[in-house]
């Protein structure tokens, strides 16, 4: 009984070696996409189906940004960093007007960090998209294949994979670069079974050419992303966002542009330019959100503009963004205050990184001073 015991215990310690080494061997690829109305999603989804079929994969699908979709809220949002980490990644995204949507775009535009360390080059990289009527979807996707070949990442087409087998009665979202779901044309359901069938493929065929490439990058990659993130130079990060900081505002009464007290400095500001509040006035009566917006970002501007001068001009001796409550001039009735406001959240990390994470709180108000539209408070630990 003893010698049995101890002949089951190898066998299951075999058993659970051999399951923790067929994980290992697994590719893991990284399914990012911005979807508007869940149209890209499904695609995803489908993608995810095709890569984990053969059990020689794992698919994480995330998004590029949160979204208020019912159908996309609980879907996690990628970090710029954590690209570098997988095996492989499928971009999706919708077109818009022959190219990628903003909210990709906005994405990509962040990896600066990762291109010049090399962080992507050599990692495999696929593409799917969702069009309208399918015009200028082909010029989507090469404006989407240029930005990766910049990276250096290894670009997988789909070819003419499965095109014997699709219904060719109904137009359908089939080309050589990736497969594209035409999302207007409603004569079917869309994503249509033969869309989903060519992403399903798309996503099986990139599996293995991810575990194929799989380690083959170098491992100082992500390292060196890491110590370049902890060691950037602010100034660095504003010249290339092309993020210019305005001249200081002047004070319109009987107070300093910023007090400190002990390593915390605090600053408030309104929509001042030039001496004139820009956008003036209630959203919803005199301005809209857009122009609430544009008026915030540059409320955020001013911010850094004097958080600058409190630092003697280094931005580098900044810890950390502790708090920025914002305040918006609006109707009683109006309840996206925090999209207003994510405005300058997205500014601040944008500038400071992980620094800049806070803690926020936003509310309207039935006017504010000078007739300004916003009015930021904000909280920073600096050196």
């Amino acid at each position: 009984m003893k010698k049995l015991r101890f002949l089951l215990i190898g066998v299951l310690s075999i058993l659970m070696i051999n399951i923790a080494m067929a994980q290992e061997n697994k590719a893991s690829i990284l399914v990012l996409i911005h979807s508007d109305n869940g149209g890209t999603y499904e695609m995803a989804e489908e993608l995810a189906r095709g890569i984990e079929s053969e059990g020689n994969a794992k698919a994480i699908i995330k998004q590029v940004k949160a979204s208020q979709n019912p159908k996309l809220k609980d879907i996690p949002v990628a970090s710029i960093n954590e690209l570098a980490t997988y095996d492989g990644i499928a971009f999706g995204s919708p077109v818009y007007f022959g190219n990628i949507s903003t909210g990709m775009s906005e994405f990509l535009a962040k990896t600066v960090d990762l291109w010049s360390n090399h962080a992507l080059e050599g990692k495999p990289a696929t593409v799917f998209m969702s069009s309208g009527s399918g015009a200028g979807r082909e010029l989507a996707m090469q404006s989407f294949w240029n930005s990766l070949a910049v990276h250096g990442m290894v670009i997988v087409s789909n070819g003419i994979r499965g095109y014997e087998n699709i219904d060719k009665t109904i137009p359908q979202g089939n080309t050589v670069l990736g497969t594209t779901s035409l999302t207007s044309l409603k004569t079917v359901e869309r994503p249509s079974q033969s869309e989903r069938y060519l992403v399903a493929l798309q996503g099986k065929n990139f599996a293995k050419v991810s575990l194929a490439l799989k380690g083959s990058q170098s491992a100082s990659a992500l390292h060196n992303v890491s110590i370049n993130e902890k060691a950037a130079d602010i100034n660095e990060v504003l010249k290339q966002k092309n993020i210019i900081l305005p001249s200081l505002p002047k004070p319109v009464g009987n107070y300093q542009l910023y007090k400190r007290s002990g390593n915390l400095v605090y600053i408030n500001q309104v929509a001042l330019k030039d001496g004139k509040i820009v956008n003036p006035g209630k959203l919803g009566v005199d301005v809209n959100e857009e122009q609430v917006k544009e008026s915030t970002r540059l409320t955020m501007l001013n911010v850094l503009s004097i958080l600058k001068e409190a630092v003697g001009g280094d931005l580098n001796r900044v810890k950390q963004c502790v708090q920025l409550v914002g305040t918006f001039n609006t109707t009683d009735t109006f309840t996206k205050h925090a999209d207003l406001m994510n405005t300058a959240s997205d500014l601040t990390v944008e500038v400071f990184g992980e620094k800049g994470k806070h803690t926020r709180n936003t509310s309207g108000a039935n006017s504010l001073p000078v007739g300004s539209s916003v009015s930021i408070q904000a909280i920073f630990e600096v050196e």
